[in-house]
């Protein structure tokens, strides 16, 4: 069931659906938003004089493109491409590319919308915007996939710059992808503009922990959440959905905080090694070898792979959903909590539905949602744009205690502010509001734009 919006928020929120039809992760994302902020409203009457959640919920430019290309056959292939400037009361848009069939503008905007919100929470100048295609990388050679960016930045490169625009990499764009990107926007321009795309190759321009970044930051909030409790991570049995990027380095980070992982998946099925999962070979099959989980099993003779498994039916006391959007349903967090979970960080972007969201808070177990709990990227991010300002390189060591020091000040925020406004330990409150008030303090002060 729904939180119950009061009377001004539930206006709001159906002039929102009613002119964005069709676009239901956006909606999700809004309402998710609108039930913290009644009191907000209440406390600082001027945000709903000027407006701020309707103009906070229209972006202020939306993009949408074709992206024709040719495979290796020679056959032309055509997709579209979007990129929605949501915010930029805090700085130049700011959030990554995703490349996907289900991308559409719908999962844009959401992902954009929230973007707002975890941007201001890590305390750097940047705002939000998402970007993306429907192309799918998977199965295509490395020339497709270069020409395929080279023809999408053709287009996307009027709306960028390191003072305008600036994505990094989502679902399906990695180094390589960023790579292309980044070589094709140098090519039209005549700029090498480092600070124009974040997630670069260290060796031109990049920041050493970005491609941790994310994964790490979830497992910091973590650590954070189970401080408060006077727990910890050490001896946790711990399950993270996924293989990818964010997925191995959440492993990478739980191992070393003395916890175990023993369950990760990719979209074809789900490993459960009890041992503990084997982080080194997880890495040689999905980032050298691009190979699916269900090989893990070819090399560990004592592994389960569950083709087309739940992930989530697996006992555990931390759980890291780091795959994609609504992957943890009512039902699944239900067996969650049954099964002992006492602690669950989002490392991707609303992962979880409306009514797993609800039996964690209720349950009242430790709950870190996307906006807060895998910020770590975009700070990073931040932290790679700080570089290429000052033509800076930083060191692993120096730049992972950044993004620890931010994880934890992201934290203290989100716990102090869910404190201030009575629901103590309710991070989605917290994160909520903080982010919001931040955003909407800015844009008072900016005046009517």
């Amino acid at each position: 069931m729904a939180v119950q919006l009061d009377e001004r928020t539930e206006a709001i929120y159906q002039q929102v659906a009613a002119r964005n039809p069709g676009e239901s992760e956006f909606h999700q994302a809004v309402r998710e938003v609108l039930e913290s902020l009644g009191p907000v409203l209440a406390k600082y009457p001027e945000f709903a004089e000027r407006k701020i959640i309707e103009r906070i919920c229209e972006p202020e430019r939306q993009i949408i493109f074709r992206v024709p290309w040719q495979d290796d056959k020679g056959t032309v292939q055509i997709n579209r491409g979007f990129r929605v400037q949501f915010n930029s009361a805090l700085g130049p848009y700011k959030g990554g590319l995703r490349f996907h069939p289900s991308v559409y503008l719908g999962i844009i905007k959401f992902l954009g919308f929230e973007q707002i919100f975890k941007n201001a929470l890590t305390g750097m100048p940047i705002g939000g915007g998402k970007g993306g295609s429907d192309f799918d990388p998977k199965g295509k050679s490395d020339s497709e996939i270069m020409r395929f960016c080279q023809s999408f930045m053709i287009e996307l490169h009027h709306y960028l710059g390191e003072h305008t625009d600036v994505p990094a990499g989502d679902i399906g764009v990695g180094g390589r992808e960023i790579g292309y990107l980044f070589g094709q926007y140098k090519r039209i321009t005549n700029r090498f503009e480092s600070g124009v795309l974040t997630g670069k190759g260290i060796g031109w321009g990049g920041s050493l922990a970005r491609t941790e970044a994310t994964g790490y930051g979830t497992v910091f909030f973590l650590r954070e959440m189970l401080k408060v409790r006077k727990d910890s991570l050490e001896g946790k049995t711990c399950v993270v959905s996924g293989s990818g990027n964010v997925a191995i380095y959440a492993i990478e980070k739980l191992h070393e905080l003395g916890a175990k992982v023993v369950a990760c998946s990719d979209s074809n099925g789900v490993i459960f090694h009890e041992k503990g999962i084997d982080l080194d070979l997880v890495k040689r099959l999905k980032e050298v070898e691009r190979r699916r989980i269900a090989d893990y099993a070819t090399y560990h003779k004592d592994a389960k792979y569950i083709a087309s498994g739940n992930i989530w039916d697996i006992p555990c006391q931390i759980a890291v959903p780091s795959a994609t959007q609504n992957e943890i349903n009512g039902k699944d967090a239900k067996t969650l909590v049954k099964n002992g979970c006492i602690a669950v960080g989002e490392g991707a972007n609303m992962p979880t539905t409306p009514e797993g969201v609800k039996v964690f808070l209720d349950a009242k177990i430790a709950y870190g949602p996307g906006k807060a709990a895998n910020a770590g990227g975009v700070a990073t991010s931040a932290l790679e744009m700080q570089q290429n300002a000052g033509r800076d390189s930083w060191t692993f060591e120096f730049t992972e205690k950044k993004l620890d020091g931010i994880m934890t000040g992201i934290h203290a925020t989100a716990y102090e502010t869910s404190e201030e406004f009575g629901a103590a330990g309710n991070y989605v409150l917290g994160a909520n509001i903080a982010g919001f008030i931040k955003v909407a303090r800015a844009m008072v002060a900016h005046g009517l734009i």
